[in-house]
């Protein structure tokens, strides 16, 4: 078993594709050791065309297991050999998307037996397991509203806090933590220039609101990975969700099933809040996960 590297919890297949799949790429790419653990299969997801429809919850209810199919496919875009599930593939299930035109069913996942949302001290404990077995110098973690809010990803932070306390109480105090978030600044600049190109996104996208995707204030952020040179592979893993995302023939936008255009930026962000922070840039951000730590991998380059 490869111990240290990087230790990313997401909440849902395609969650690590979507907001840190350049990341994965960027340190694979530099014979990083990266572990994603998923916390569970996206069973209530939404699916994007017909070709998929029968697969969702309130019918066959067999997407979460094909979403094990395109999660192990993304990630052998971005380098990772297999998928991790928290307490194994299917222990706990998605809770599904509170405030939606779909509330009366998604309430009614959320009472599921498995829903994620109630998974207790048994997440965090078996999370904190993980982190004791791989001793990663990186955790990653969504900030403390989710992201966007989702029930899944404000229950993926709280564990993911809990887990690192518990396993600094243990044995291993994980050297450095980041919240991943996206840099308002940085996102809009991508959304005007989106649209600028309007006329060549697909047929049915259409432009985000004001204040549709979720961002923080730029100020928050404290690292940037460039990841414009595995932006090729994002974007494959990104079309290995299938189910869930569609690619722009550009490589420059995606959409969910709202059809909603979001633009794929050329670099990730995040905010560290526990450890110290390493070397930065002229920017005063730190340009590498690992900066700071003994023997940083950053810069190192794969065999």
């Amino acid at each position: 078993m490869t111990t240290g590297g990087l230790l990313l919890v997401h909440a849902h297949p395609d969650d690590e594709t979507i907001g840190t799949g350049g990341t994965i790429a960027h340190y694979r790419r530099r014979g990083v050791p990266v572990t994603v653990v998923t916390c569970t299969l996206g069973e209530e997801g939404e699916v994007i065309g017909p070709r998929w429809a029968e697969l969702v919850s309130d019918r066959a209810d067999q997407l979460g297991g094909y979403r094990i199919g395109e999660l192990a496919g993304a990630l052998a875009e971005l380098g990772v050999a297999q998928p991790y599930f928290l307490g194994g593939a299917g222990h706990w299930r998605d809770s599904g998307m509170s405030g939606t035109t779909a509330a009366p069913r998604e309430a009614e996942s959320a009472r599921h037996p498995r829903a994620f949302v109630h998974s207790g001290p048994a997440a965090v404990e078996a999370l904190a397991a993980v982190l004791l077995e791989r001793r990663p110098d990186v955790v990653v973690c969504y900030d403390p509203r989710g992201g966007y809010g989702h029930p899944d990803h404000l229950r993926a932070h709280r564990i993911t806090m809990d887990a690192v306390e518990t396993a600094a109480g243990n044995g291993w105090d994980v050297p450095k933590l980041y919240w991943s978030v996206v840099d308002d600044g940085v996102l809009q600049r991508h959304i005007d220039a989106m649209v600028r190109d309007a006329a060549n996104l697909p047929d049915g996208w259409r432009l985000p609101p004001p204040g549709e995707l979720a961002c923080v204030p730029s100020g928050s952020v404290t690292t940037v990975i460039d990841i414009a040179a595995v932006l090729p592979a994002k974007c494959a893993a990104l079309r290995a969700h299938a189910t869930q995302v569609s690619v722009a023939p550009s490589d420059r936008a995606f959409a969910l099933s709202n059809d909603i255009a979001q633009p794929i930026l050329p670099e990730e962000h995040y905010t560290l809040v526990r450890g110290r922070p390493g070397p930065a840039g002229p920017d005063g951000r730190e340009r590498d996960l690992f900066a700071g730590l003994p023997g940083s991998p950053g810069d190192a380059v794969a065999e």
